[in-house]
């Protein structure tokens, strides 16, 4: 594809890398960047530098936050006694959406997977770990392993029932309403939402 500008095709690489998007789709996208008034196209230059610059991990659970501690452990009306374990953020809003869910959640940023070579301590597991240990955890009732259920997720659900098992917490999975070989995000509402509700015991 011949570009009438080195800028215009600069632009068109840098926004064909983003996931799902093509050569042709950057380029309408860029064209019609170039339509909107400066101002805007700034504003939108700005605010995408100031997430990339600003945005940072929850210290305490690892979701995305822009302060120490993000909105969800920071509110204290969340129910405390209740931490779910999901694989990484978009699973975190999947669930928020359902509005069924009102306790804290612990992102492991990934799933075990020894196919792509991740294994258990390049996940936030220790983090977990130590959560449930510390004297502020006193009151965690109950660890959900809210993870696709697919063969990794199992696998990871099942790591992490061995590294809980000494504490004294239940240990549940949510209902298979989701379905086998499935991804959290890809699921509608009303399933997760009753797939948390009808948890069950891990076993």
């Amino acid at each position: 594809m011949d570009f009438p500008s080195k800028l215009i095709e600069s632009a068109v690489e840098e926004v064909a890398k983003l996931p799902g998007i093509g050569k042709k789709t950057a380029l309408r996208l860029v064209l019609h960047l170039l339509k909107r008034d400066e101002e805007q196209t700034q504003r939108l230059a700005e605010t995408l530098q100031a997430m990339r610059t600003n945005v940072t991990y929850c210290r305490k659970c690892h979701n995305l936050s822009d302060e120490e501690l993000c909105s969800i452990c920071a509110n204290r009306k969340r129910d405390a006694s209740l931490i779910c374990v999901v694989e990484d953020i978009r699973d975190v809003l999947a669930i928020e959406n359902t509005a069924q869910f009102k306790g804290l959640y612990h992102v492991l940023g990934g799933i075990i997977s020894p196919v792509e070579g991740i294994g258990p301590s390049d996940l936030h597991i220790d983090s977990l770990v130590e959560r449930l240990r510390s004297d502020e955890s006193e009151q965690v009732r109950e660890v959900i392993l809210a993870l696709s259920p697919t063969m990794e997720g199992d696998t990871t659900a099942f790591y992490l029932q061995k590294k809980l098992r000494p504490f004294k917490v239940k240990i549940s999975t949510i209902a298979r309403g989701v379905p086998i070989g499935g991804d959290l995000e890809y699921a509608d509402e009303v399933t997760l939402g009753r797939s948390i509700l009808s948890r069950i015991a891990y076993e």
